[in-house]
């Protein structure tokens, strides 16, 4: 049953990241003019370039803080991640740990690993 929650999501959060795509793009494009805003504004000592990419710098995040639907891109691509991480993940609770069992035969598995060693 959690394979079958982990398809629907993966499978769900896939088709919203490529609705996105062009969106996360967008968003992309934006980020690096923002940073080339901020790179320039700091090399520069001129006030007229200061300002110049100053004005770029908030282009570049204002076009970066409306593009909300790359935002929900962005997540969604985090819920594929999520799935990719957990799909083979095994969790097996019916392990004796060899450290704390009273188990006879587990502590003599574990004392011949010590002295094999």
């Amino acid at each position: 049953m959690k394979k079958f929650g982990l398809a629907i999501l993966g499978i769900v959060a896939a088709i919203v990241v490529l609705a996105n795509l062009g969106s996360i793009l967008g968003l992309a494009i934006s980020a690096l003019i923002a940073f080339a805003g901020v790179h320039y504004y700091r090399k520069t000592d001129s006030t007229f370039l200061k300002l110049f990419w100053g004005t770029v710098l908030v282009i570049g995040l204002v076009t970066a803080v409306t593009n909300i639907p790359a935002f929900i891109g962005i997540i969604a691509f985090l819920g594929v991640y999520y799935v990719w991480r957990n799909w083979n993940d095994k969790k097996n609770d019916n392990v004796i740990d060899a450290k704390y069992s009273d188990d006879p035969f587990v502590n003599f598995e574990r004392q011949w690993d010590e002295i094999t060693k």
